[in-house]
């Protein structure tokens, strides 16, 4: 009974560990914490990269998610907490960065590639029917030597 005493007691101890690392931040209001969940999730981590802020369990995603709140709670808008992120960790923060030029091929390349792609294909197509038809079509000629020359091949005469 004092074994099982201690594993209960060993396992509230390791569950409450685990449950510390979850956010617990006080908003004024819902429209505050609407604001705070949104920010969260369109902020890339920067260290996980393919993990918005708010699922990360890094240490930056951490003090980026105490970083929305602090601004938040300075009654700064959404565009000024973006604005912050982006001029301190760059574009790469953003799952959907500006149209600018550094950013074109990002945002054109692969509409470029699926044009290209299809340049490709179409060229393929076409060139494969013009050798079909420069093939399958005779002159009344050709088809009369073919003609004599198959009938030949068949009576087992030799052709010149």
């Amino acid at each position: 009974m004092k074994h099982f005493l201690a594993l209960v007691m060993l396992g509230c101890a390791l569950l409450g560990t685990a449950w510390s690392a979850i956010d617990t931040y006080e908003f004024d209001n819902e429209a505050q914490r609407a604001r705070y969940r949104h920010l969260a999730e369109v902020l890339r981590c920067p260290k996980c990269q393919n993990q918005n802020i708010a699922d990360s369990n890094s240490p930056i995603a951490n003090d980026l998610r105490g970083e929305i709140h602090r601004m938040l709670g300075e009654g700064q808008t959404n565009e000024q907490i973006i604005g912050f992120m982006v001029a301190r960790y760059g574009d790469f923060v953003l799952y959907k960065p500006p149209l600018d030029a550094r950013t074109m091929l990002l945002w054109l390349g692969p509409a470029a590639l699926l044009l290209a792609g299809a340049a490709v294909l179409a060229s393929i197509v076409m060139r494969g029917r013009r050798a079909r038809l420069a093939t399958g079509v005779l002159s009344d000629a050709e088809r009369l030597r073919l003609a004599e020359l198959l009938h030949a091949v068949g009576s087992g005469k030799d052709t010149p």
